[in-house]
């Protein structure tokens, strides 16, 4: 199972830190990310990260602002999202991914936490 927070309303420039909890079997094991869906707007991978925490794939769209990390020890998935625009408005929801290294296949996610930047 995986529970997401963080999500809510900040001004164009904030900050905000998704955070995303596993129970249940760890994702140390698996591949992670983050997607979005904004009204009106198809399904939008926004980043990726490794079993290890190593390595990470970003959108161009969120490239320089977005950081994606992960803790095994807490079996926490996190996605710091700084200088936040309008445009990144949307339904933000963690998921496991087949593959590593794209940010696509999404096998597994979450409620969703909404995200309102105005």
């Amino acid at each position: 199972q995986l529970v997401e927070s963080g999500g809510g309303s900040v001004q164009a420039g904030g900050s905000l830190r998704l955070s995303c909890a596993a129970s249940g079997d760890s994702n140390s094991r698996r591949c992670m990310g983050w997607f979005r869906r904004a009204p009106g707007k198809e399904r939008e991978g926004v980043a990726s990260i490794d079993p290890g925490g190593g390595s990470t794939v970003v959108a161009d769209s969120v490239r320089g602002r977005f950081t994606i990390s992960k803790d095994n020890a807490k079996n926490t998935l996190y996605l710091q999202k700084n200088s936040l625009k309008p445009e990144d408005t949307a339904m933000y929801y963690c998921t496991t991914i087949r593959h590593c290294t794209g940010i696509a296949d999404f096998l597994y996610w979450a409620q969703g936490t909404q995200v309102t930047v105005s």
